[in-house]
């Protein structure tokens, strides 16, 4: 008996990207979808194009860029966003348009202040007009969790009538529980049966974001909305993960189930989207956390050794894990043997992009004994990732010591020209941060610093995160990688800086955050 799919449609580039200081540079977007695609996820909701002009560029280009998976772009029910959305994706091979309007009781009173007929011909007006953009229309319910089955049934009639392909019941704020989802969406699933698929996108914020996604899975829904390591606002979306690796790990259950996700590309995702936005999955997380293959008790390892399915129901190496932290490459390695290493890494550059990565592997080579896969990963990322270079770091010179005034000189080219500045501070790192001030003329504030080692080893090479905010503008993430930690740190300073004024009106949104909840 054949196995019916269940769509993976994945919201990391747009509600992953609405968890606090998870914001992305088009670049970093870009990597983040090509990754996507090549974990095999059926549709990207690369973002929210009517929110900023950095949205839509960062959309269009990955519309263009992606070639299997359906690229998505989030309208809400007006004609302005469905228009910024349909011409967002227009290049796309594959291309959806994810309309959405609220349909509980207390969202149309207190936020929209509209009468349930108004409601639904807003939304009819909205499908009906993202038709003529694309033939691939999904409306989503926003708080179905709490919203009226018979105007869901109702608003589900008009809008597949007008040409939606794909029904979403999102559970807005995390609400119900597995049973209730799994009646809501069975009885919605059974009442649209072959007019239109029925979606989940369910909140996590009473930790039940996976359990009343396979839930629905059970109960008839055929596409689940996820993110990579659960990202989204508050306390997350269910993450893609944990409910790729329940169907595949529990077949006994989901028998008549598959999906077409490449597991083995789970690990490296998971770290990608950790490295650029610069939150860690907790030690803990099931699946890609750093302790979910690790074995304390004396009673677990004394099983593992005898048997591994003692205590592992999952291999690392089905979601892409290498245990061993394979040795890879040195100094006397060529360019052929590099560029074959990172496509097995995943990784596709251009010319331009392998040579620059190769000049900094050379570099790495001379000064780090060992080169790890995590090493090549987070080498090749940063350089993929990275805003243009309007400011760039030349050297810094640190003075500092138990009595002394900390003090930083740092050279940077800006246009072709070499500024050089120094400053004190309160510790080496405000001295650094500082004189980049001076040199720039940007004023930035520190809100978060965090610091990680790629491999191991005392060489290893230390990945650094900052959160920035310049002149009182929303946090921008930077990043900095290198042998020396202090240079890691500038350059992750800089970076952030550069990205400040890459992003196209700065990612100011044209409306208010909560229009962009589901």
């Amino acid at each position: 008996m054949s196995k019916e799919t269940i769509k993976i449609f994945d919201t990391t580039l747009r509600d992953g990207e609405q968890s606090p200081g998870a914001s992305m540079n088009t670049e970093e977007k870009i990597q983040i979808a090509a990754q996507l695609e090549r974990l095999g996820v059926d549709i990207i909701e690369a973002g929210f194009a009517a929110a900023s002009p950095g949205d839509f560029d960062a959309i269009e280009k990955i519309a263009q860029r992606v070639s299997n998976s359906t690229v998505c772009s989030l309208a809400r029910a007006m004609d302005s966003d469905v228009k910024a959305a349909g011409e967002a994706v227009a290049k796309a091979k594959r291309k959806r348009i994810h309309t959405f309007i609220a349909t509980s009781k207390i969202h149309m009173e207190h936020k929209l202040k509209m009468a349930p007929d108004e409601v639904i011909k807003r939304a009819v007006r909205a499908v009906e007009y993202a038709r003529t953009f694309v033939d691939d229309v999904e409306f989503s319910c926003e708080d179905a969790g709490r919203s009226d089955m018979g105007f869901m049934k109702e608003i589900s009639d008009a809008v597949i009538e007008a040409g939606a392909t794909t029904i979403n019941l999102p559970d807005t704020v995390g609400f119900r529980l597995p049973f209730e989802i799994g009646a809501m969406v069975k009885e919605m699933s059974e009442y649209t049966k072959g007019r239109a698929i029925i979606s989940v996108h369910n909140h996590n914020d009473l930790g039940l974001g996976v359990a009343n996604s396979l839930e629905a899975v059970i109960n008839g829904a055929r596409q689940v909305e996820c993110t990579i390591n659960g990202l989204g606002e508050r306390a997350g979306n269910a993450a893609l993960e944990e409910i790729v690796m329940a169907l595949k790990t529990r077949a006994d259950v989901f028998a008549d189930f598959k999906t077409n996700i490449n597991t083995k590309e789970i690990y490296p995702s998971s770290r990608l989207i950790a490295s650029i936005t610069g939150i860690e999955p907790q030690p803990n997380k099931a699946i890609v956390g750093k302790n979910a293959f690790a074995h304390e008790s004396g009673i677990h390892q004394d099983g593992m050794l005898k048997n591994k399915e003692t205590y592992e129901i999952i291999r690392p190496e089905d979601i892409g894990l290498d245990m061993e932290d394979t040795l890879v490459l040195g100094k006397h390695s060529g360019r052929a043997a590099f560029k074959d290493k990172l496509g097995k890494l995943g990784f596709t550059l251009d010319d331009e992009a392998l040579n620059a990565s190769f000049e900094r592997f050379k570099i790495l080579a001379d000064r780090k004994k060992e080169i790890y896969d995590d090493d090549l990963r987070a080498l090749v990322t940063n350089e993929m990732t990275s805003a243009p270079k309007i400011f760039e770091l030349i050297s810094l010179q640190l003075m500092d010591c138990s009595n002394g005034v900390p003090s930083a000189a740092v050279s940077i080219k800006k246009d072709n020209n070499e500024i050089i500045d120094a400053s004190i501070g309160d510790g080496t790192m405000d001295a650094i941060f500082k004189t980049i001030d001076r040199i720039s003329g940007y004023e930035g504030q520190l809100l978060d610093y965090k610091v990680k080692s790629v491999s191991k080893g005392k060489d290893a090479l230390a990945n650094v995160t900052v959160k920035v905010s310049f002149n009182g503008e929303p946090a921008i993430i930077g990043h900095g990688l290198n042998i020396d930690t202090m240079l890691a740190s500038a350059r992750a300073y800089i970076g952030a800086l550069n990205s400040y004024l890459s992003m196209e009106g700065k990612l100011k949104n044209r409306y208010s955050d909560s229009s962009k909840t589901i």
